[in-house]
C-alpha cells in the first residue's frame, strides 16, 4: 500500500472532525463567546480560578484545557465530578468560573453538581453538545456546539464531539491572550523547562 493509500483511509474522519469545527465556528452564538471571554478576563483580575468538570472522555478533555490554561496564565484545575462530592468541592470559592463538558448535557455528576457551584457564587460556563440540555439551561453562558454525529463508524466512541471541545478550549485560550496581549516573556513565565522553556529563555552572550 502506498503512502497516498494510507492517508486515504484517515481521510474521510478527519474530514468529518473538520467540517464539525468548521460549522461551530461559524455558527456558535458571537454574544456567549464574546461573555465567557468576559468572565475568563474577570478572574484574571480578581485573582480567582477556573475549575474545569467532566465525566469519562470529556473528563480527558477538561484535563487538557485546564492545563493549557495555566499554562498561559489563567490559575486552572480540573474538578473530578466524583471527588466533588467527598471534599474536593472545597476549591471552588466565590467568584471562581466553573466550565462543564458534556456531549449529552445530561452528565448526571455535572448535573448533580450545579447546585453545590451556584450556591458557592460561582459562575458556570457549558461547552456543551445539546442546546436544550439540562446542563445548558442552568449555565450562565452557553457555548453550544451541537454536531450531527461522532465520526465513529458506530456513531457511539466519542471522536468528533471530544476534538470540537477542544477546540473550543483552544479558542476561548487564544483569544483570552490576545485580550490580555500576552507576550514571550509572559508566556515563558510558565515554560522555564523544555524544548518550549529553552527556546524562549535561553539567552546567547
Amino acid at each position: 500500500m502506498d503512502q497516498s493509500n494510507k492517508m486515504s483511509i484517515l481521510k474521510p474522519c478527519l474530514e468529518e472532525i473538520s467540517k464539525a469545527i468548521a460549522f461551530t465556528a461559524n455558527n456558535i452564538s458571537i454574544k456567549e463567546s464574546e461573555k465567557a471571554i468576559n468572565l475568563l478576563q474577570k478572574c484574571s483580575t480578581t485573582k480567582s480560578k477556573v475549575i474545569i468538570s467532566g465525566v469519562g472522555k470529556s473528563g480527558i478533555v477538561a484535563r487538557k484545557i485546564a492545563a493549557t490554561f495555566s499554562s498561559i496564565g489563567i490559575v486552572s484545575i480540573f474538578l473530578n465530578p466524583l471527588d466533588a462530592f467527598h471534599g474536593d468541592l472545597g476549591v471552588v470559592s466565590e467568584g471562581d468560573v466553573c466550565i462543564f463538558l458534556s456531549n449529552s448535557g445530561e452528565t448526571r455528576e455535572l448535573i448533580e453538581l450545579i447546585p453545590h457551584i451556584k450556591s458557592r457564587g460561582s459562575s458556570l460556563i457549558g461547552i456543551i453538545g445539546k442546546s436544550l440540555s439540562s446542563i445548558s439551561k442552568q449555565c450562565d453562558v452557553l457555548l453550544d456546539y451541537s454536531i450531527n454525529k461522532e465520526a465513529c463508524p458506530l456513531n457511539i466512541a466519542p471522536t468528533t464531539s471530544t476534538s470540537v471541545t477542544m477546540a473550543i478550549g483552544d479558542a476561548l485560550a487564544v483569544s483570552w491572550m490576545e485580550r490580555q496581549e500576552i507576550s514571550l516573556k509572559d508566556f515563558a513565565m510558565n515554560h522555564p523547562s523544555g524544548y518550549l522553556g529553552k527556546k524562549l529563555t535561553i539567552t546567547v552572550y
